[in-house]
């Protein structure tokens, strides 16, 4: 099942939104005042890119889901304890059907295919006769 539809339903903020706005702090207190002056009621996902990030967000707060990026299993399984149920957690990054129950097994509330959209071949549906 699909979290979010389109950029419009969720704000995500990405390893790149950190990086531009200085800190995850500031990246959440950006979000938070955006929400608050446009009169919107949106759930906030923050990218995550290690354990120290995991301890920043839980630390300022304010958001519903900690993604876990390119996070191993065993750093999933970390992660999760000290995220502790205080927000969602998703594992993010590298999850194929090939590892996907060792991720499932670590308690993560949510897992995130990519595989599924870019490994994908599409069909040729145009009709269109090929000209040798």
């Amino acid at each position: 099942a699909n979290h979010r539809y389109g950029l419009f339903d969720r704000i995500l903020i990405k390893d790149n939104h950190i990086d531009f706005c200085g800190s995850i702090e500031n990246a959440i207190d950006a979000a938070n005042d955006y929400l608050k002056k446009k009169k919107k009621k949106l759930r906030i996902e923050v990218e995550t890119r290690n354990m120290d990030e995991v301890n920043e967000v839980l630390a300022v707060g304010g958001v519903q889901r900690i993604m876990l990026d390119n996070f191993s299993p065993a750093a999933c399984n970390e992660a999760v304890k000290v995220i502790a149920g205080r927000c969602e957690t998703e594992a993010s990054g590298g999850i194929h059907l090939g590892n996907l129950r060792s991720y499932a097994e670590t308690g993560v509330d949510f897992i995130s295919l990519g595989s599924l959209t870019h490994s994908v071949s599409s069909l040729d549906i145009s009709f269109k006769t090929k000209v040798i």
